[in-house]
């Protein structure tokens, strides 16, 4: 029998852990006891389910004896309930907690960051701001609360202060591709293709074997439109099609639009896009995959293609 592999392995660990967090849930919440184990284990897993976490939580919150067995271990316990009541909209439990907190650490940065969470789990935007201003006079690099600012922007409705928060933030952590791809879709649905291409490349070249950036790029460019973009539109299709192993149905149809508008735009004259194999093989690989799993629309695709002189 052969051994699983390297990737199986942690995919079979992450379900596996799952599995035993919906354990513990089950149990702690049907007085089965391992509470403290089940809040350690979704704080771990980074698991979002916070009706369950609030419950599990005031329940060794609201008893003496367990809250004092776990001396030090009650703030982290605290600040967890507090991020799971405001998830869950019960403010009142919110306030308290982080009442609590302030309290016990008075001057805390991480502290005055679930106030501004309150702030924003109440709407009050202004005050929010007023909030994660003073964390970033005495730390202008706190990652946190400059993503905090960006989600109150979007919040509201105001993606050009979102831009301008995302590219504040970019200077600071210009590594941070999660960023470059919210900036670049925050680009593309204000319609600032060449601004999103731009991140789109930067993506690239950090991360030059991820298909998703070699697709989202190649969009943009298609529907800025252009010779020019189209026959980059193509290529990057094409690289989406060889990192993707051929299995990219969005690709294949991306190859053959492009060809299909490059060919309108030259009228034949592109000798480099007539000599070509790609679009054919692209038009046969398209077929192949709706006759493989959605037979019903062969002739829809055959029908197309044949409009598009690809078959």
């Amino acid at each position: 029998m052969a051994a699983p592999t390297a990737a199986a392995v942690p995919a079979a660990t992450a379900a596996e852990e799952e599995a035993r967090l919906l354990r513990l849930e089950d149990q702690a919440e049907h007085g089965g006891g391992g509470a403290w184990e089940y809040l350690c284990l979704a704080r771990r897993l980074r698991a979002r389910r916070p009706a369950h976490v609030l419950r599990v939580g005031l329940s060794v919150l609201n008893d003496a004896s367990a809250r004092s067995r776990l001396a030090s271990e009650q703030w982290t316990l605290y600040e967890q309930v507090a991020v799971a009541a405001m998830d869950c909209q019960r403010l009142d439990v919110a306030k308290d907690c982080v009442g609590v907190l302030s309290k016990q650490f008075p001057g805390s940065s991480r502290v005055a960051r679930l106030e501004g969470l309150l702030f924003e789990a109440k709407g009050e935007w202004a005050e929010a701001e007023r909030a994660y201003a003073l964390i970033l006079e005495n730390n202008p690099f706190d990652q946190i609360v400059h993503k905090r600012k960006i989600a109150i922007a979007k919040a509201q409705g105001d993606m050009s202060l979102a831009v301008d928060y995302l590219n504040k933030y970019l200077e600071l952590f210009m590594a941070d591709h999660d960023a470059w791809r919210e900036l670049a879709e925050t680009y593309v649905s204000l319609q600032m293709y060449k601004q999103a291409a731009f991140c789109y490349e930067e993506l690239i070249l950090a991360h030059p074997t991820i298909p998703l950036y070699h697709i989202a790029y190649a969009e943009v460019l298609y529907t800025m439109g252009g010779l020019e973009n189209l026959q980059t539109a193509k290529k990057y299709y094409a690289s989406t099609i060889q990192l993707t192993g051929g299995k990219n149905t969005r690709a294949l149809f991306g190859v053959c639009l492009c060809t299909s508008a490059i060919n309108q735009l030259t009228k034949g004259r592109n000798k480099e896009e007539e000599g070509s194999e790609l679009q054919s093989l692209a038009a046969e690989a398209l077929l192949k995959n709706y006759k493989q799993h959605a037979p019903s629309k062969v002739p829809l695709i055959s029908s197309m293609l044949k409009n598009m002189k690809l078959s």
